[in-house]
C-alpha cells in the first residue's frame, strides 16, 4: 500500500503511517519547533488527541483509524480486546463526531469479517486517508467559488492541513481563493487560549505562500466595522441535522457579529462532520478542559489565588445565523436539512 502523499497536491502532512508505525507532528510545539512523535499503541493515540498533540475533528478521526491498525497487531486476533481500546479511543474528546464515525468505521470491518485482520484495517484506514484528502480539493473548489474577487476573510482556530488529511477545510478554501486571486486579505483569530490561529493557522499560511494578519478575538468586531472583510470562514466538528454547529470555543460569537455587520459566513467541513441523528445543537455534548489551560496562557502556571475559570472547548452556532454550509458533496444553504 502506498502511504506517501504529494504535499502540493495533497496537503502538509501531519499524520505519518507507514503499515506499521505512525507518527504525529506535536502540534503543542508548533511554530517554534517541528517535534514528530512516535505512537505505538491505540492508548497513546488517545492521549495524543486528548492532549492536543494532534487535532482538528477529521485529523482525530484518522488517526484513531491508524491506531485501530496499531492495536489489531498488538491484538494478535484478540477481538475482544481490541475492542475495548476501540471504546477507550473514541472517549479521547467527545464533541468531534469524525473520532466516533472512524472508530465505527473499523469496528464495522472486524464484525463484518468476524476477525481481526491488521492488513484489511490498513487499507480502509488508508482510505479514510485518502478520502478526506479528495474531499479537501473538493470543498476548496466549491467553496473558493462563492467568494467575489478582492474579497477579505477572517477565519477563526486552524482548518488547514494540521487539522485535517489534505489541504484543509475552511483553511483549504482561503488557500485556493488566494491562489486564486479571489480573495485579497486573510485575517486569522488568534483563537486562546491554545493560540491555534496565532501559532498554526499562522503558520501554515506563510507556509503556503499567502500573506495573512493575526488578530486578537476581541477586535473581531472593529476588523467587521472596518469594511476589511466580507467573509467569515470556519470550520466545525458537529454540524447536526438542522444545520447548528459545534466548533472551536469563539465561533457563535463571529456569527453574531457577521450578522450585525451584513457579512456572510462560511462553514465548510467534510460530511463525515455532519451528524443527521442529532437534530439540535442542544444535544451536542461540549468538551470542558482543564480551567488551568487558561491561566497557562496567561504565563500562571497556577490560578491566582481566588482565581477561577469556565473552559469550554466549543460552542454552538444555530442555524440560522450560517449562511452557507460547503461540504464535498455539494454547497447548502438554509433552510438546512441534513439525512
Amino acid at each position: 500500500m502506498n502511504y506517501k502523499f504529494s504535499e502540493q497536491d495533497d496537503g502538509f502532512q501531519a499524520i505519518r503511517f507507514n503499515g506499521q508505525r505512525l507518527q504525529l507532528l506535536d502540534q503543542r510545539r508548533l511554530p517554534a519547533e517541528e517535534v514528530w512523535l512516535d505512537v505505538n499503541s491505540a492508548d497513546q493515540a488517545g492521549q495524543a488527541i486528548a492532549d492536543l498533540v494532534v487535532r482538528g475533528a477529521p485529523a482525530i478521526g484518522i488517526t484513531a483509524a491508524y491506531a485501530a491498525v496499531l492495536a489489531a497487531r498488538q491484538r494478535d486476533g484478540d477481538v475482544a480486546g481490541w475492542q475495548a481500546d476501540m471504546a477507550q479511543l473514541e472517549q479521547a474528546r467527545p464533541t468531534a463526531v469524525n473520532l466516533s464515525w472512524a472508530v465505527g468505521r473499523m469496528c464495522r470491518q472486524v464484525e463484518q469479517s468476524g476477525r481481526l485482520d491488521p492488513d484489511a484495517l490498513a487499507a480502509l484506514a488508508l482510505s479514510i486517508h485518502r478520502d478526506d484528502i479528495a474531499a479537501n480539493r473538493r470543498m476548496a473548489t466549491l467553496g473558493s467559488e462563492l467568494i467575489e474577487p478582492g474579497a477579505g476573510v477572517l477565519t477563526h482556530c486552524n482548518t488547514g492541513s494540521l487539522a485535517t488529511g489534505g489541504i484543509g477545510t475552511a483553511l483549504g478554501v482561503i488557500v485556493a481563493g488566494a491562489r486564486a486571486g479571489r480573495i485579497a486579505q486573510v485575517f486569522a483569530d488568534e483563537t486562546r487560549p491554545w493560540l491555534q490561529g496565532s501559532r498554526l493557522t499562522a503558520w501554515e499560511l506563510a507556509r503556503a505562500g499567502v500573506d495573512a494578519k493575526v488578530v486578537v478575538e476581541g477586535a473581531a468586531g472593529a476588523l467587521m466595522a472596518s469594511g476589511q472583510v466580507q467573509w467569515i470562514i470556519t470550520g466545525a466538528d458537529r454540524i447536526t441535522a438542522r444545520g447548528d454547529v459545534a466548533n472551536k470555543i469563539g465561533t457563535y460569537n463571529l456569527a453574531v457579529l457577521a450578522r450585525h455587520h451584513g457579512l456572510r459566513f462560511m462553514v465548510v467541513a467534510p460530511s463525515t462532520t455532519l451528524d443527521p441523528d442529532l437534530e439540535s445543537g442542544h444535544d451536542i455534548a461540549i468538551e470542558q478542559r482543564d480551567p488551568a489551560e487558561i491561566w497557562r496562557a496567561a504565563g500562571l502556571e497556577t490560578a491566582p489565588p481566588g482565581g477561577a475559570a469556565w473552559n469550554p472547548v466549543f460552542d454552538i452556532t444555530p442555524s440560522e445565523l450560517v449562511d452557507v454550509i460547503v461540504t464535498e458533496q455539494g454547497v447548502f444553504r438554509p433552510p438546512y436539512r441534513f439525512s
